[in-house]
């Protein structure tokens, strides 16, 4: 294992001073699950940091506000914290049934959103609610802050588009209070697993028609992102099984035009499909079988 300085700065203007100063030097950290597994393993990610920056100690990065029109989430709120969160509970309910899949307790106890996103890993399970939420990060320097889409936030696995001297301090998503949610997520057991593939959906019903819809897979697209052909497919009609097959299949049209046909679309075809049909059919209060 490599060797590393610790900086543990006590105020966000000192953290951003050290990013200033060190930039691709330096590393911020608050959980530090993935963090410790690349440090074990030597991952080609950290090849250039010679500085572990501990961002426990500000206030900044925590915290569920809820506000008019968004709320916001502190970078380090943990796993644990957004799915026992009442606010987000009752708002975006899908975001805190894919907070609850991840790891193991002490990983969810650990663990932060605000790193889940930073990782880049595009088999994050909180990626694709995050994105059905057009979840913006607030990315902070010394130079001032600004926003920057999720779904646009990743350069490539493992690498977000963000400059050396840049941070994340939290995350905005839109508040859906009139939206039903469902998250689903496929993984090689119940518990302890990335996610193969996911579907995490939002659907707005009034007087039994579908008038606006949200849907992002996970882990099917290079990047996150949602898929507009498939939610325009459903707005303007009743939610049916049938409908909601098409969407799937609209779905998995989407998947092969932006990856082309690989050695695992033959099982990602159909599993992608049956994964959105059954969120759909959940969010809108049908049976999903």
């Amino acid at each position: 294992m490599q060797k590393l300085s610790y900086l543990k700065p006590q105020t966000l203007k000192e953290a951003l001073g050290y990013l200033k100063e060190y930039g691709e030097k330096v590393k911020p950290y608050a959980g530090g699950t993935d963090l410790m597994v690349q440090l074990r393993e030597g991952s080609s990610r950290l090849k250039d940091v010679e500085y572990l920056m501990d961002v426990q100690a500000l206030p900044e990065l925590r915290g569920i506000e809820v506000r008019e029109d968004s709320i916001r989430i502190g970078a380090m709120t943990s796993h644990t914290e957004v799915n026992e969160s009442e606010v987000l509970r009752k708002h975006v309910p899908f975001l805190s049934i894919a907070s609850s899949t991840v790891g193991s307790t002490q990983i969810r106890n650990k663990g932060t959103v605000g790193g889940n996103i930073c990782n880049a890993s595009p088999a994050a399970d909180t990626l694709s609610p995050f994105v059905a939420l057009n979840a913006r990060l607030v990315v902070v320097s010394v130079d001032g802050e600004r926003e920057v889409m999720v779904k646009d936030a990743m350069e490539k696995a493992g690498k977000l588009k963000l400059a050396p001297h840049e941070m994340v301090t939290s995350i905005l998503i839109d508040r859906i209070d009139d939206y039903s949610t469902a998250f689903i997520k496929l993984g090689r057991r119940k518990a302890l697993a990335i996610s193969r593939m996911n579907a995490a959906v939002a659907l707005k019903l009034e007087n039994g028609v579908i008038t606006a819809a949200r849907i992002a897979p996970g882990c099917v697209f290079s990047t996150p992102d949602r898929v507009e052909k498939a939610e325009a497919l459903i707005v303007g009609k009743a939610p049916s099984a049938a409908l909601f097959e098409e969407a799937g299949k609209a779905v998995s049209e989407e998947m092969i035009a932006r990856t082309g046909i690989r050695w695992s679309t033959e099982y990602k075809k159909p599993v992608i499909e049956a994964l959105i049909q059954r969120a759909l059919c959940r969010a809108a209060g049908l049976p999903e079988d």
